[in-house]
């Protein structure tokens, strides 16, 4: 989870002034935490509450609420026309969405899951609280499936497999590098995100590969730093950095989730 976040916030100087190379300043001048951070840790929150032993309706429900508690806290943070709706009004309906927030936001559900059916399917319901488009439900399965693989040893080889039951990974990123633009879509960048991590020799290349690649940069940084961080581990270092930028609020759900899920994983 916090590799997401990780992600997001080194991405969000590139956002909307994308690079195109990999030797870029991690952390600088403009990183920030982004929506991204926020409705993530609003997941983690809904799972602190959530016993599995509960239906997924149920879990849904405090999903919603928490979703909408965590993201009016901050209601700047970047989120996008329609989602911004939904939370200023507190709906409780999904509008059929495919964007990558669904896939963004879902790493925590790799820790809390105990099996990779698990995973998948509290993916697909965090999913369809807003993006119950395929493609949008899609995009979770793949992040979240890839997470849990790699965190409970998975080859990189067994998560392409994974991954490719979903997405055809038919290039590289210095084959996308130079044309790939901004596609908020999760079949726009899920895909990409996940080859980001596929082609990575440590947690930092990974993240750097994301943003190398241009486009929405934060998102894709998050998606990809949720399984790199999850194969990999990240030093406390990083976690700390990560955490720097997050407000009180928010470091306390990263460390009540921490020490009721990640310390047992």
């Amino acid at each position: 989870m916090i590799g997401a976040i990780f992600g997001d916030i080194v991405g969000s100087r590139y956002e909307f002034r994308n690079t195109k190379t990999k030797n870029f300043e991690l952390f600088s001048k403009g990183c920030h935490f982004t929506d991204d951070s926020v409705m993530t840790l609003a997941v983690a929150n809904a799972l602190l509450q959530y016993d599995r032993t509960q239906s997924l309706n149920i879990f849904q429900d405090i999903l919603i609420t928490s979703m909408h508690t965590y993201g009016n806290a901050y209601p700047y943070a970047g989120y996008g026309g329609n989602f911004s709706w939904w939370l200023i009004k507190k709906s409780r309906v999904p509008y059929q969405s495919f964007g990558n927030g669904s896939a963004m936001r879902v790493s925590p559900v790799a820790w809390y899951a105990n099996s990779l059916e698990e995973a998948i399917s509290l993916a697909k319901a965090s999913a369809e609280v807003t993006h119950n488009h395929p493609e949008g439900i899609k995009g979770a399965v793949v992040t979240a499936g890839a997470a849990y693989l790699a965190r409970t040893g998975a080859s990189k080889e067994e998560i392409r497999e994974f991954v490719e039951a979903y997405y055809t990974l038919n290039f590289t990123l210095d084959e996308i590098r130079p044309t790939y633009t901004f596609d908020v879509s999760c079949q726009g960048s899920v895909p990409q995100a996940m080859q980001a991590f596929l082609e990575s020799v440590s947690f930092e290349d990974a993240i750097r590969n994301a943003v190398s690649i241009g486009g929405d940069s934060d998102t894709i940084a998050a998606i990809t730093g949720a399984v790199a961080e999850a194969f990999y581990g990240m030093t406390e270092e990083q976690k700390e950095k990560a955490q720097s930028y997050l407000s009180d609020s928010l470091r306390k759900t990263v460390s009540e989730f921490d020490g009721k899920y990640k310390s047992k994983a």
